[in-house]
């Protein structure tokens, strides 16, 4: 029997060897390609708040924010060697945070400039005071006081564009890797008085108070020696001691007080200070813990043990160790 042996013509040979060389080919291709493809992440390309910061032009501007009145070209120039100059870069580069940054020429306001602004009093909690903790937006924003990393809280007010205490929100939302940047037109202070010097300096006056934390030892825990770092005290005005004690006049109500010994006048002045920064926004209705036990807090009628009043005017008295909230009469605990 014959085995018929077929041959491939050589046209047909050499298609089908295109054929495979085609098949291999794309398949080392297909294969180089999805090495190539490396998934990116947009946040590591993004540069930190300081170098944004360093190297801002007008051109890389986050979104308006504001009608007021814009700089061109606004720069950061004084910002960032502020930065440098108080070892704050290392903190603001490193962790999510949100900058109310002031512009150049928000600092040439004061005098201010890249020469002169590492011996500026006080820079380092001046600087602090413009930055809040985690990533706030324009959107994020709402009428009210918000913490900084100084201590203090900055007051955010929307009703006419954005404004940070005195200050204008001129670009919003400049974005970094690690948080967010809004340029304002002014620098923010914060309080540079603890609370018995704001206290005496204060209108209403508190001297009776004064007197009473004095006769009592309290002073020096009021003006941060203490044991505590941060207290709110919910103070009472020269006339509310004065109709407690019933006398006439305020030289009269310290001489009752000086009367007193110190065990008498601390459980009283120890009811009226809570532990911490605590703002109006913080309270709710209810039971309140002082110093010196709890009093009851009804915010709808603003009444503390419905005896004394807070003042709606005269809350959120910051100094540099707490906060001051005014009543209109004594506690008695």
């Amino acid at each position: 029997m014959k085995t018929t042996v077929h041959y491939l013509k050589p046209q047909t040979s050499t298609t089908l060897l295109s054929m495979i060389l085609i098949f291999v080919l794309s398949i080392f291709t297909f294969s180089c390609s999805n090495e190539a493809v490396v998934p990116q992440n947009d946040s590591i390309e993004k540069p930190s708040i300081v170098d944004v910061l360093k190297n801002y032009e007008s051109s890389s501007a986050g979104s308006l924010k504001s009608n007021e009145k814009i700089e061109k070209k606004p720069t950061f120039k004084t910002l960032s060697v502020a930065l440098a100059k108080t070892q704050l870069a290392g903190t603001v580069s490193s962790n999510q945070l949100t900058v109310f940054a002031p512009t150049d020429a928000a600092f040439a306001k004061y005098g201010l400039d890249q020469k002169n602004i590492g011996s500026f009093p006080g820079i380092k909690d001046i600087l602090l005071y413009h930055v809040v903790a985690g990533m706030v937006f324009s959107t994020d924003l709402s009428n009210g006081l918000v913490p900084t990393l100084n201590g203090a809280a900055i007051e955010v007010n929307l009703d006419s564009g954005v404004m940070i205490n005195s200050s204008n929100v001129i670009i919003a939302d400049i974005e970094a890797r690690n948080g967010v940047i809004h340029a304002i037109d002014d620098i923010l202070f914060p309080p540079t008085q603890n609370l018995v010097e704001l206290a005496s300096s204060f209108a209403p006056e508190f001297s009776v108070l004064l007197a009473a934390a004095t006769k009592a030892n309290l002073a020096g825990v009021l003006m941060g020696d203490g044991p505590f770092d941060q207290l709110t005290v919910f103070a009472p005005t020269n006339q509310a001691f004065i109709d407690l004690l019933g006398v006439s006049t305020v030289d009269e109500a310290i001489e009752v007080v000086n009367s007193l010994t110190a065990d008498d006048l601390a459980p009283i002045l120890l009811y009226h200070v809570v532990e911490g920064r605590v703002y109006s926004s913080d309270l709710s209705s209810g039971s309140v813990t002082t110093l010196n036990g709890d009093f009851d807090l009804d915010l709808e009628t603003l009444t503390i043990n419905d005896s004394a009043m807070l003042v709606p005017g005269l809350l959120n008295v910051q100094a540099t160790n707490g906060v001051i909230h005014v009543i209109t009469a004594v506690l008695t605990p």
